[in-house]
């Protein structure tokens, strides 16, 4: 890294006032202050908070925190693919097919996002924002490993234009970008993004699927589930050969269909471990959404009897099924999209929780809610913030006493 470093300080001349490649230079500096950290301190007089942390190390937590769940997800589409033709293929082999398969995924979202990032550096004459270094990461883990990668193109660079530069960049933006670029995908390329098949990896020549398997997910399967096989506390998941009963235990460890970096709640807790610890993410948001879908979720059990099979799944499944713990952990957290204030916090974390189960529930057709429920309440959170700080004023003010 020292040669890199000294070959950019030779060259950098080039890209300052007057140099040769001048209009140049703000890609340029993105390219440095992304590999090096910034020689830039704050002035010594005046008051400024001095800190270690920037927004690029902010975003280089967050991805680190999105590695378990990536390398888990890599090892369970090859281990969905090898379950799906009847093999037994052992840990490293799962894991090198899920890695060849999901890796041109990650490459094109940080090609396509990143590189739609510099036309805007060079449009705007400023240093790259950094902030999608996560929702780069974050759009291959909650897609389907079998989308088309020019999709996932497609689909990236618009999220960057239409979630982020139309707002004025990252910190200003209203939606969360990666869940944009899901929502595109859902609502653009629907077949692409649900169905039996799209949550395994592709087939080699001469390979077939065996009777029975069935790549669905297990909320999209719960749908046909009957009262007796939610009593039994599961559901079958495959048929003849390979039947299998989908326990509490299955679903939080991970090894289910669904998207990439969604299956395993384990794995999405050591992140939320990490987010916490470093202090990087809110733990009020967190735990009021699982709060909020869980209190939904044991009122809807208590009914008598419901209008279809997702009123009788035990609460506490609906808390390890689908994108929700992915989507609260990692993307109802985010500080630029989500509510500011401190009690804003708790209501929209508690808001996301509710609408989740209540998408879910009463729509079977779309069994998994999370990304409108977060969408939806990104476009709420500088509302709730606003009537929390109104109401703060309004106390503060009786608190004043007025001289006659």
């Amino acid at each position: 890294m020292k040669g890199l470093e000294k070959y950019f300080e030779k060259i950098k001349p080039n890209f300052e006032k007057d140099g040769k490649y001048e209009k140049w230079g703000s890609v340029f500096e993105s390219f440095e202050t992304f590999l090096f950290v910034s020689a830039k301190t704050a002035p010594k007089r005046g008051a400024h908070i001095r800190d270690a942390i920037d927004t690029k190390r902010l975003m280089s937590i967050v991805v680190m925190a999105l590695v378990p769940s990536l390398l888990f997800g890599m090892w369970n589409v090859g281990y969905q693919h090898f379950l799906s033709i009847g093999t037994d293929a052992g840990f490293w082999q799962d894991f090198v097919h899920g890695f060849i398969k999901v890796m041109p995924i990650v490459l094109v979202s940080y090609i396509a996002g990143l590189g739609t990032e510099f036309v805007f550096v060079y449009i705007k004459k400023k240093e790259i924002e950094e902030g999608f270094l996560v929702s780069g990461l974050l759009i291959p883990l909650i897609v389907p490993v079998d989308i088309p990668l020019w999709m996932v193109a497609v689909a990236t660079v618009l999220a960057v234009i239409f979630g982020k530069e139309v707002f004025g960049g990252t910190g200003m933006n209203v939606f969360n970008p990666a869940l944009l670029a899901r929502a595109f995908l859902f609502f653009g390329y629907a077949k692409k993004m649900s169905g039996d098949k799209v949550w395994i990896a592709g087939l080699e020549k001469g390979q077939h699927i065996i009777d029975g398997f069935s790549g669905a997910t297990p909320l999209g399967q719960f749908a046909s589930a009957t009262k007796e096989q939610v009593a039994n506390g599961g559901f079958k998941i495959f048929d003849g050969l390979h039947s299998n009963i989908i326990s509490f235990y299955d679903l939080f460890m991970g090894w289910i269909p669904g998207s990439i970096g969604e299956t395993s709640t384990l794995m999405i807790l050591i992140g939320a471990a990490i987010l916490l610890f470093t202090g990087v993410a809110s733990w009020k948001i967190m735990l009021s959404g699982f709060l909020g879908a869980s209190a939904l979720g044991l009122l809807l059990n208590l009914l008598p009897d419901g209008l279809n099979p997702y009123f009788e799944l035990p609460f506490y499944y609906h808390l390890v099924s689908g994108g929700l713990a992915f989507g609260l952990v990692f993307m109802a957290t985010d500080p630029v999209t989500s509510a500011q204030t401190e009690k804003g916090k708790w209501i929209y974390g508690f808001l996301i929780g509710v609408l989740i189960i209540i998408i879910r529930v009463f729509n079977p057709g779309y069994p998994e809610g999370t990304m409108l429920a977060i969408l939806l309440m990104n476009a709420f959170a500088p509302l709730i913030d606003y009537y929390i700080i109104r109401a703060n004023i309004k106390k503060r003010l009786k608190r004043i006493k007025v001289k006659a």
